[in-house]
């Protein structure tokens, strides 16, 4: 069923894209990435997923501004935000805007792939999905 779920990672570091591709990739879900908010839209306008993993502070596009422009396209993608340790006031804006969880980095394997599958529940339960909706 993970092979089913197909994640895009949004980073503008390659080092922290790499990180999440190959802890997710070998949990078995479906990874691709982009390097900032604008290229993830381009690649989202081709391509499905079903969630998106993004850091909110990028160059070109924002996360914030990112999570503004999926909710209102794409309302069935989830949103899980990545922040620096303690920015408690920028996770409970993302949360207000409609983010589906977070994590704090520096974070340990384990604990991205299970806000990942709680994210992906979360998003099932609404009954949306996007890529199995495309099937």
């Amino acid at each position: 069923m993970k092979s089913e779920i197909s994640i895009l990672i949004v980073d503008d570091e390659q080092t922290m894209r790499t990180l999440l591709e190959k802890i997710l990739a070998r949990e078995g879900y479906c990874m691709y990435t982009a390097g900032d908010g604008i290229e993830a839209l381009e690649f989202m306008q081709k391509t499905p997923v079903d969630l998106v993993i993004s850091d909110m502070k990028m160059p070109r596009m924002d996360g914030f501004d990112l999570l503004t422009n999926i909710k209102k396209d794409y309302p069935g993608v989830g949103v899980i935000i990545m922040t620096a340790y303690g920015d408690t006031y920028t996770v409970k804006d993302a949360l207000l805007l409609g983010a589906d969880e977070y994590i704090t980095k520096p974070f340990k394997s384990y604990e991205i792939s299970l806000v990942v599958e709680r994210a992906y529940w979360r998003i099932l339960s609404t009954g949306h999905n996007i890529t199995a909706e495309l099937q």
